[in-house]
């Protein structure tokens, strides 16, 4: 198991466009411990209820190197509780009460039905479509941006389903590396607004502008705003804000891109990382449901050293 290092005394900012000593060290620690494959995520858990001290320095260990962990569990019985007693366990207090999560906080995420038994549509993540890329809370204010999130698997789907999963800070240096402008229009405080949303109450959500990257003023640590939806999303007018977008794109079909599909017992803890979701056929008798936690905490945070190795 790898140690995370504190950088540098001298390192300040790796995120500031204008220091790149700090930057160099950064990614070189960083790119030197990426994850090869889903299995380096991989933590073995007796009960997610109650980890043991080693159990919870293995997630934290890997959510300080890799942004994620991926634990695996003979808990298969259906406890809307246990996001939020794991969560408690690895710092993580604030949940989003968003208003699709019932009343703990947690949202059930199954293939939501009318009462005839025709799904409902409204809301992709509550149907058995394909869900793009995106970090969660993407529509959010700055003052609700989602730093943690937990998602639990009660019962996979009969077919497909899987996730993938991809760092943020990966996605930085790609972009950093192959030219700083791209990150520097991803930073505009306009590069990406996502429209208001009206029901027939009339406005359920202002419009939400903000940049794609920025350095969270409560820890210092990155942040990523992203959707790769093309309807209700409205990109900054501009060449390099487009090229930016573009060479993002491409940084989502990259080599660090991870795949995994949940079973029962399984879990992903994670800071906001970037992930999507495949289709998925259901078991009428035994239909896809996880739960879903999110958080305006970071794991965890006040133990981190600033611009940990990942």
């Amino acid at each position: 198991m790898s140690a995370v290092l504190a950088p540098p005394q001298a390192s300040t900012n790796p995120f500031d466009l204008g220091d790149e000593r700090a930057y160099h060290a950064w990614r070189a620690r960083k790119l030197a411990d990426r994850p090869g494959s889903v299995a380096d995520l991989v933590v073995d858990m007796a009960d997610p209820r109650t980890p043991t001290v080693a159990e919870r320095h293995a997630l934290l260990d890997r959510l300080a190197r890799f942004n994620m962990a991926v634990y695996r569990s003979p808990v298969t019985d259906a406890d809307p509780g246990l996001p939020r007693t794991l969560g408690r366990a690895l710092g993580l207090h604030r949940l989003d009460a968003n208003w699709l999560a019932d009343e703990d906080g947690i949202s059930r995420i199954a293939v939501a039905v009318h009462g005839d038994g025709a799904p409902k549509g409204e809301f992709i993540p509550y149907t058995d479509r394909a869900i793009g890329w995106h970090t969660d809370g993407y529509y959010h204010p700055a003052a609700r941006r989602i730093r943690s999130m937990i998602l639990h698997g009660v019962r996979p789907a009969a077919q497909g389903g899987e996730n993938r999963l991809l760092d943020p800070e990966l996605v930085y240096i790609a972009l950093r590396d192959a030219d700083p402008a791209h990150v520097r229009a991803l930073m505009a405080p306009d590069a990406m607004t996502i429209p208001a949303r009206d029901d027939e109450q009339g406005e359920a959500r202002a419009a939400q502008a903000g940049p794609v990257f920025s350095v969270d003023p409560v820890d210092g640590q990155l942040h990523l705003r992203y959707t790769a939806r093309t309807r209700s999303i409205v990109w900054k007018d501009d060449a390099p804000t487009r090229a930016a977008v573009a060479a993002l794109a491409t940084c989502l079909q990259g080599p660090d891109v991870l795949t995994l599909r949940l079973a029962a017992g399984m879990g992903i803890v994670a800071h906001n990382v970037l992930h999507d979701r495949s289709a998925f056929v259901d078991d009428p008798a035994a239909p896809r449901l996880l739960y879903r936690a999110r958080y305006l905490d970071r794991c965890c945070r006040s133990t981190e050293p600033p611009w940990r190795t990942g």
